[in-house]
């Protein structure tokens, strides 16, 4: 018996859901378009079976339909659906970062015999679109669920083993308290590195030498900064409430700061810098999280003519991938230092270990 597969939204998370699922025994994928490029895109990458441009037909009989568009169109996307003749037991669910929003929707037009379960995979990628999607992006990520009280647990063990051809660590939480926990640990720093971002800005306004001494480091610790526009705007408004407190948390904080500084208080400064120390320590290392990893490695280059080429060559022969490098002119720590970066743990792990085995000194 043969499982359908609909996909809403095939870009980077949707195309990645369906190369896990696509080829899968007894598993049928349908992606859905809404404009004529964007399935040309669909068809080209080859990651489903099937492209459709109709919702109607996408939805037809499916048993899951994967709501794969940005958080903003969601509850759109819930009402339409409501309008269709779904299979009955057909699991919907979604990949958004906010899960609070959309489950209020969908308990208001829910339908007998279709059920929906909140999702959010805990994995992405500093490319988008359909074109970077790839089978591993889940693997070793955790991807939450977020089911009502009403959803019968036979449907949520279905939805639960179908996405273990993800090989990412499911993990069934609370939407509200998803929401807070997500809040803290993504949509907060978003926010604080778009301010900090602006706030050096503006002194660049008045005095050039800010931009130009904020390469490195700061361009790297500031990096979420730079996403989407759009997407984290509906991000932030739908947990508009949750982040109004978080915020008035980070200002606490802040202003305890502002005291230390004020009086000059170097123990309390440094007690402060050890607390986080201890906590950061404790955080995970190899495990996908909320914000997308960095891989990178750095290599400390002698001044030599063709030694950039060299290591770009010997990555190639052993045919690693490397997706970007960069020579960083000035740090504080090590001078002339090359920046190779990987779009996958094991690129990086591999690349570390060949230069080492050539004499090269590496970091992390």
């Amino acid at each position: 018996m043969t499982t359908k597969i609909a996909i809403f939204g095939v870009g980077l998370i949707g195309g990645s859901l369906a190369l896990c699922l696509k080829g899968k025994p007894g598993i049928t994928v349908v992606g859905h378009a809404h404009r004529p490029e964007s399935l040309k895109r669909i068809e080209e990458r080859g990651v489903v079976d099937a492209a459709t441009l109709s919702m109607e037909e996408a939805a037809a009989d499916a048993d899951f339909i994967f709501l794969c568009v940005p958080v903003g169109l969601l509850e759109d996307y819930l009402q339409k659906l409501t309008e269709l003749p779904l299979k009955p037991g057909c699991i919907v669910t979604d990949v958004g970062s906010t899960k609070a929003a959309v489950a209020a929707c969908a308990a208001r037009i829910s339908r007998p015999g279709v059920h929906f379960i909140g999702g959010h995979p805990m994995a992405g990628s500093e490319r988008s679109g359909v074109e970077a999607a790839s089978s591993f992006l889940f693997e070793n990520a955790y991807y939450v669920l977020t089911p009502s009280p009403d959803v019968p647990e036979e449907a949520y063990q279905r939805l639960e083993q179908l996405l273990s051809h993800t090989k990412a660590q499911i993990v069934r939480v609370d939407p509200v308290m998803h929401d807070e926990i997500v809040g803290a640990i993504s949509h907060l720093p978003h926010i604080i590195a778009v301010a900090l971002v602006n706030q050096v800005r503006d002194y660049n306004d008045g005095n050039g030498l800010y931009r130009m001494l904020a390469a490195g480091g700061f361009r790297d610790i500031t990096r979420i900064a730079s996403s989407d526009p759009v997407v984290w705007r509906d991000i932030l408004l739908s947990n508009r409430e949750v982040l109004l407190g978080l915020l008035k948390d980070w200002n606490d904080e802040i202003e305890g700061f502002i005291s230390l500084l004020e009086e000059q208080n170097g123990e309390g400064i440094e007690a402060a810098f050890q607390k986080a120390n201890r906590f950061r320590s404790e955080l995970p290392e190899r495990r996908k999280g909320a914000i997308t990893s960095l891989f990178d490695i750095y290599i400390d280059v002698p001044d030599t003519p063709g030694i950039i080429g060299q290591i770009a060559t010997e990555l190639g022969l052993r045919h690693i991938n490397l997706s970007n490098m960069q020579i960083i002119e000035s740090r504080e720590d090590v001078p002339g230092v090359l920046r190779l970066s990987f779009r996958q743990e094991g690129e990086m792990e591999r690349a570390k270990a060949h230069l080492q085995s050539l004499g090269h000194t590496v970091y992390l």
